[in-house]
C-alpha cells in the first residue's frame, strides 16, 4: 500500500458549481417572495442547488448522522468531565436511545451510524457493526507521545475514506457528523492552535462535560505540552494527525476529505469536527465549501477554527454536550430552506409582456402622422 499523501485531495476535490449557483440565484429573483425576506434560508438554498448541481434544488430526504468514536490517552490527566477510556459508554447510550443525539434524531426519523476508531474497550461489549473498523485501543497520551503510529494515522484516514464512500454509494444526501470520545477536545484543541499558530490558553475551553478551574489548567498545561510536540510536524497532516490527533479525529478528516470529493454536504458539530475539518482545509482548500457549522459549542478553539474557514454557524443554542447533538438541531432549517427553494411558486409574468415596450404607441404615432 502505497503511502496516502493528503495533499493529493487538492487536485480530486472540486467547489460546489457556481453556474448551477447563479441560476439558483436568478431563479430566486423571480419567486413572489421578496429577495432577502427569507434570511440566510435563501443563502442555504442557493449552497445546496450548487452542491446538487440541481435547480431547483432537491429535497434533503436521506440524511444521517454519523459518529467517530474514541478514547484519548489525555484523558488520564483529569482534563476531561468524564472518567478516562469510557467513551463506550457514550456509545452504548446512543445504540440503547437514551443520550441527546438519539433522541433527537428518533424524532427527526434519522438514522444514526457509529464507528469506532479508537475505544479503549472490550471489543465484546459493543456490536460487531460498530466495532469491526477499530485501528487500535485508544489513542497515546499527547502530551509526551505520539496518539498513533505513522501506519495507524493512514489506516484511520482511509477508515475514514472508505465511510464517506460507502455513505455516498447508499445514497446518503446529508451527513451531521459529531464525535463520541473522552478527552477528544484537548487533541481538537491543540490541532487548532497548531494549524492557527495561536497558544495553548488561547483555544482551551471545557469541554462538553465541563470542567473545574484546576482541571482546565491541567488541559491547558497538556495542549501546551502536545503544541510543542505538534509544531515541528506541521508541513504533513497525517504526521500532525499521528503526533497529537487521534483514530477518531484521523477517520473523520479522512471521511471530510472523501466526501468533499464524493460530494456529498456535511454539517459540522462542534470542536472536535473543527478541528478536523481544519486540518482537511490544509490539505485541500476547496473542501470548506462542502461543509456547514450546524452550532456554536462555545469552545474557543471551535470559533477560532471556523473563522479560519469562513463558516458561520447555523445556531447558537449554547448546546455543549457534543455527540453531533447541537448540529442535528440545524437539520431542519437546512431542509427547509431546500424546501422553501425548489416549492415556491415564481411571479406570474403580466399578461401581454413579451409584447415589445411602446409598440402600441408607435403605431399610434404612425397612424396620427398619416391623417
Amino acid at each position: 500500500m502505497s503511502r496516502l499523501n493528503l495533499d493529493d485531495f487538492s487536485e480530486l476535490i472540486e467547489r460546489p458549481d457556481s453556474a448551477t449557483r447563479r441560476d439558483a440565484e436568478e431563479r430566486r429573483e423571480r419567486l413572489t417572495v421578496p429577495p432577502g425576506a427569507l434570511g440566510r434560508l435563501d443563502e442555504l438554498g442557493e449552497w445546496l442547488s450548487a452542491a446538487q448541481g440541481a435547480v431547483p434544488v432537491r429535497p434533503i430526504d436521506r440524511p444521517r448522522v454519523l459518529l467517530f468514536a474514541g478514547d484519548h490517552g489525555v484523558a488520564g490527566l483529569d482534563v476531561s468531565g468524564r472518567p478516562a477510556g469510557g467513551a463506550h459508554t457514550l456509545v452504548r447510550a446512543v445504540l440503547d436511545g437514551v443520550s441527546p443525539v438519539a433522541v433527537l434524531a428518533r424524532r427527526m426519523d434519522v438514522p444514526v451510524r457509529v464507528v469506532d476508531a479508537g475505544l479503549d474497550c472490550d471489543p465484546g461489549l459493543l456490536p460487531e457493526a460498530v466495532v469491526r473498523h477499530r485501528v487500535r485501543r485508544g489513542s497515546g497520551r499527547i502530551d509526551i507521545e505520539d496518539a498513533l503510529t505513522p501506519e495507524e494515522a493512514e489506516q484511520a484516514v482511509r477508515l475514514g475514506m472508505a465511510v464517506a464512500d460507502e455513505e455516498a454509494d447508499s445514497g446518503t444526501d446529508l451527513v451531521v457528523l459529531g464525535d463520541l470520545s473522552v478527552g477528544g477536545t484537548t487533541p481538537a484543541s491543540t490541532l487548532i492552535a497548531a494549524l492557527c499558530g495561536t497558544d495553548a490558553s488561547v483555544v482551551t475551553g471545557r469541554g462538553g462535560a465541563g470542567i473545574d478551574d484546576l482541571a482546565w489548567m491541567r488541559k491547558c498545561a497538556a495542549i501546551r505540552d502536545a503544541l510543542r510536540r505538534a509544531r515541528p510536524v506541521l508541513g504533513d497532516q497525517l504526521e500532525l494527525l499521528a503526533a497529537v490527533g487521534g483514530a477518531d479525529l484521523a477517520a473523520m478528516t479522512g471521511f471530510l476529505l472523501q466526501s468533499a470529493v464524493r460530494r456529498m454536504p456535511v454539517i459540522l458539530d462542534g470542536v472536535v469536527s473543527a478541528a478536523c475539518a481544519l486540518v482537511a482545509q490544509r490539505a485541500a482548500f476547496r473542501a470548506p465549501d462542502w461543509w456547514l457549522a450546524g452550532q456554536v459549542s462555545g469552545e474557543p478553539a471551535q470559533a477560532k477554527a471556523l473563522d479560519r474557514m469562513a463558516l458561520n454557524p447555523l445556531l447558537d443554542q449554547g448546546v455543549t454536550v457534543g455527540e453531533g447533538a447541537g448540529a442535528l438541531l440545524a437539520l431542519p432549517l437546512v431542509q427547509a430552506a431546500a424546501a422553501l427553494a425548489a416549492e415556491l411558486p415564481e411571479r406570474a409574468e403580466p399578461v401581454g409582456s413579451a409584447e415589445p415596450v411602446g409598440s402600441a404607441d408607435e403605431e399610434g404615432t404612425e397612424a396620427a402622422g398619416t391623417d
